[in-house]
């Protein structure tokens, strides 16, 4: 194989190209100091394990043990088998036992079921529960599976509100995992911290209390984050004792006379050269539009090379489900050689061993430059990340200075479940799922519940009698409280009949609207029509020279001030956006042809807000 910082030579032979080496270190290994069951050691004997990282061990013993504990190491550490040996033994001790696995994706989710059934023993069942589950199965899931494998989505509104058909397994529940913590920031995060909660008062109530293992990539603040996820005290297990093979981090400063650099072109002229040279590669994008246009260019590369441009693909949301699962499978098989993907792919989705990754700008945080860089390399493998800036001043920063950006501590993740305006909706849930007492109150946020709840009785949306909060419907609340903070309404895009994809009904009116350019996994269509009543978009093949940009304005109304300092004020706030138009953009350059008017109701978000005097 072609040394890839070669090849970043090649291919932008007049810029600036700086490499750091991060060495390589062994592992540390040791046995367990307790024995597990003969069926669970044959299986990871034919797997090819015996002995442990000392910081799988630890985590399987602590667990084990008694204790709820958040594993917090680095990326192909190895965290799966810190949650994954001590449920199982714990349903080899207990055959009525149950567990479940929480997963903030779909496409996680499938891969760490496949990784299960690997190691499930005879006799123990895994069922995955989701969306794309079909309604045929989930009653069998529900009745027979010892993991069910889920995302905090459908435990919110698929599962909790029907806690009725689940009154066997939150009975037996003895394990809830929760892998990749640290996605649980913001407004999801602190939804999935009352989710949580909603989850462990139904199983006190069925008299069980599950123990918790957390997983997370590096963060600076993990017992803290999961402690305020789960209302639990955490045991934190760290000290990452894997082997690594070293690292090359090359950072790519474009030449002061290209006044036109554009790190989409970059990372396909790259991506290209590497599929080429048999550098098995992926390439993370900031947006889904960025994938679309960096595949593109990608292939058309490739094939210019007189190669099969198949062997490069794209992955984001908005495919459906088959479609991610036969990508992730030929990527990790290794039919594919490049793959270009939003974050979708950063979490710990198994793709096989990977030779380099590409990141089209900084992704933002230092948590996920790592976690994305983490993925080339596996083991005694060495692994190579290349950062292209944005044409942005401070990523144009960041090349220059690398240093500003390896030296940095990587960040703490910032959840708030006793949030308000999430707290009440969650109350609303919980009310609805079994009537709250004073007492359980408590744990959702002492005085901040009990305000809560006041209002929502004032409000009229729950009802306090005897001595409990009662939700007045028999209609569950969780089908309207959407947990991403985001429109949960979707748009179906059809092309000859046929669904394409879905987007949100918001991000439809951006890039689904009519006269739209659409690109889907390399191949381009023009939308015909969007329906936003019956929640259709049709759209055509067809590869014009131009691409669309859509054209959003942005109102910000101030309300009343919740609390104030000299030079600080925390304020309601009212956020109006509207898509009045789109333009076309010649290809290349994308320079501004033509603008056409977009007709759309404006749409309309409340929050919290600072102003800055």
């Amino acid at each position: 194989m072609t040394d890839p910082v070669k090849l970043v030579h090649d291919v932008f032979p007049n810029d600036k190209v700086v490499v750091h080496a991060v060495a390589p270190k062994p592992g540390k290994t040791r046995q367990l100091k307790l024995s597990l069951n003969e069926a669970l050691v044959a299986k990871l004997a034919n797997l090819g394990i015996e002995d442990f990282f000392e910081h799988q061990a630890e985590a399987i013993e602590q667990s084990l043990g008694g204790q709820d504990i958040v594993v917090a190491t680095s990326t192909n550490s190895g965290k799966s088998l810190c949650y994954l040996l001590p449920t199982l033994q714990s349903l080899l001790e207990e055959p009525a036992a149950r567990a479940l696995f929480l997963f903030p994706t779909k496409a996680l989710a499938q891969d760490q079921a496949h990784k299960l059934s690997k190691l499930l023993p005879p006799g123990l069942l895994c069922g995955t529960y989701d969306g794309d589950t079909k309604p045929s199965s989930r009653s069998a899931i529900r009745r027979n599976a010892h993991v069910v494998v889920t995302n905090p989505d459908m435990l919110h509104a698929g599962i909790l509100p029907q806690h009725e058909n689940w009154i066997k397994f939150l009975r037996s529940l003895r394990y809830v995992v929760i892998d990749e913590a640290h996605v649980y920031r913001g407004v999801f995060g602190s939804h999935v911290g009352n989710v949580l909660r909603r989850l462990f008062r139904l199983c006190e109530w069925q008299k069980s209390r599950p123990r918790v293992v957390a997983c997370s990539a590096t963060v600076g603040n993990p017992v803290q984050l999961v402690e305020r996820l789960t209302g639990r005290t955490v045991s934190l297990v760290s000290g990452d004792t894997s082997p690594n093979g070293g690292r090359q981090l090359v950072f790519l400063e474009p030449s002061e006379e290209e006044d036109k650099w554009s790190s989409n072109t970059g990372t396909a002229a790259l991506l290209a050269a590497f599929v080429a040279a048999g550098v098995k590669s992926l390439a993370f994008c900031r947006s889904r539009g960025a994938v679309e246009q960096v595949v593109k260019m990608a292939i058309d590369r490739l094939s210019g090379f007189g190669m099969d441009p198949s062997l490069i693909d794209a992955y984001r949301g908005g495919y459906l489900a088959d479609e991610r699962r036969k990508i992730e499978k030929e990527f990790f098989e290794g039919g594919l050689t490049g793959v270009v993907a939003t974050n979708a792919l950063e979490l710990g989705v198994d793709v096989g061993d990977l030779d380099a990754v590409i990141l089209n700008g900084y992704p933002g945080t230092v948590s996920s430059f790592w976690q994305q860089a983490g993925r080339a390399g596996r083991g005694q493998r060495m692994g190579t990340a290349v950062l292209l800036p944005k044409n942005d001043p401070l990523e144009q920063f960041l090349v220059k200075h690398p240093e500003t950006l390896l030296d940095q501590t990587v960040e703490s993740v910032s959840v708030n479940p006793k949030n308000s305006h999430i707290l009440s909706a969650q109350l609303k849930c919980a009310a609805y799922e079994k009537p709250l007492d004073q007492g359980e109150l408590v744990s959702f946020g002492e005085s901040e519940a009990a305000q809560c709840a006041m209002d929502l009785v004032e409000s009229g949306e729950a009802v306090w009698q005897a001595q409990r909060l009662f939700y007045p419907s028999y209609a569950s609340p969780a089908l309207g409280v959407n947990i991403r903070g985001s429109s949960d309404k979707s748009i179906v895009l059809l092309s000859g009949g046929q669904p394409l994809g879905e987007m949100e009904d918001w991000r439809a009116k951006r890039y689904a609207h009519i006269g739209a350019v659409y690109l889907h996994r390399g191949v381009s269509y023009v939308v015909t029509d969007l329906n936003l009543e019956t929640g259709t978009a049709q759209l055509v093949p067809e590869d014009p020279p131009y691409s669309t940009a859509p054209n959003t304005q942005y109102l910000v109304q101030r309300g009343h001030e919740v609390q104030s300092s000299e030079s600080f004020a925390l304020m309601s706030v009212t956020v109006t956006s509207i898509v009045n138009s789109y333009s076309r953009l010649s290809r290349p350059g994308l320079r501004r042809i033509e603008e056409f008017p977009l007709d759309f109701p404006p749409e309309v978000m409340h929050s919290l807000g600072v102003t800055i005097d």
